[in-house]
């Protein structure tokens, strides 16, 4: 079975996501019903950090909050580390409830990895990896940031936008 791969069209060039069905079907399943509603078009990267990761899919460009599906289950303790390339879902402190935002590795973040199933050790679970464009990434985080929407810092100046999600 070939693995699905994912275009990001953005205004600063494309990346491809090859997304990792085998361990964390849960992950990719929701991500693709995402894909597949146009839930990412013209939505931000809204959160860039040099050395860590560039967030996205949550937030149009009004900074309005798009809706999402229910939470979908972590399934950080048999997915891959979150290592540079790699995509992982983003959630809030809660270690299951990510739904429709993502962020990309650019720096190799073991402290996102699984550890325990616990509050703090569960991690973020990596569902994918750029296989092109991961220079996009790198000019993401390079980006001014600071105050923007309802963000207090590290929020782009100028906005990443994403044009486009679609299947390859």
């Amino acid at each position: 079975m070939a693995a699905t791969t994912l275009v990001i069209e953005t205004e600063l060039g494309n990346l491809e996501i090859e997304l990792d069905e085998e361990r964390a079907p849960k992950s990719v399943k929701n991500c693709l019903a995402y894909v597949d509603s146009k839930h990412y078009d013209g939505t931000l990267f809204h959160r860039v950090i040099p050395g860590f990761m560039a967030q996205g899919g949550g937030y149009d460009v009004s900074f309005d909050k798009r809706a999402v599906r229910e939470p979908v289950e972590n399934e950080a303790d048999r997915t891959r580390k979150n290592t540079r390339g790699t995509v992982a879902m983003a959630r809030t402190s809660d270690p299951h409830s990510a739904t429709a935002q993502f962020f990309i590795n650019v720096a190799d973040n073991a402290f996102l990895d699984h550890t325990a199933k616990s509050a703090g050790g569960w991690g973020y679970a990596v569902f994918g990896e750029v296989t092109s464009g991961m220079e996009v990434a790198d000019k993401m985080v390079a980006v001014a940031t600071g105050s923007q929407g309802p963000f207090t810092k590290d929020a782009p100046l100028k906005a990443v936008v994403i044009t486009s999600v679609r299947r390859k």
